[in-house]
């Protein structure tokens, strides 16, 4: 079976203390790393829930509307039913895209600091 990643790295790397772990935690560059995060996902969440509530209500409470039928024996349900799956995906791709290229170096950053690459 191949697989992209690289095998382990033999080299010994150095474990951070408690003290290390906790001056990192409080530094300015974990906390705009928290923070950036936080400010995409978060909002990107409450979206995602609002829309499936929102999916869920009208199947509830708009029989009406969610059986119109769009085109053939396709109806405005299933076309939103379907959506659902595509927006978890497209979430999804993004995240990875957003994080490879925001979270994913800054992270980067700090461990190889802590493990004293740096």
């Amino acid at each position: 079976m191949a697989t992209d990643a690289p095998p382990p790295s033999k080299e010994q790397h150095k474990l951070p203390s408690p003290e290390e772990f906790t001056e990192v935690q409080e530094s300015a560059e974990f906390g705009e790393l928290r923070r950036s995060y936080r400010s995409f996902a978060f909002p990107l969440t409450v979206g995602f829930i609002a829309w499936y509530l929102l999916y869920v209500l009208l199947s509830n409470y708009a029989g009406d509307f969610m059986g119109t039928k769009v085109v053939g024996n396709i109806n405005v349900a299933l076309v939103l039913g379907l959506a659902q799956f595509l927006t978890t995906f497209l979430i999804a791709w993004w995240y990875a895209r957003y994080a490879a290229a925001k979270f994913d170096p800054k992270a980067e950053a700090i461990k190889s600091r802590m493990e004293g690459g740096a």
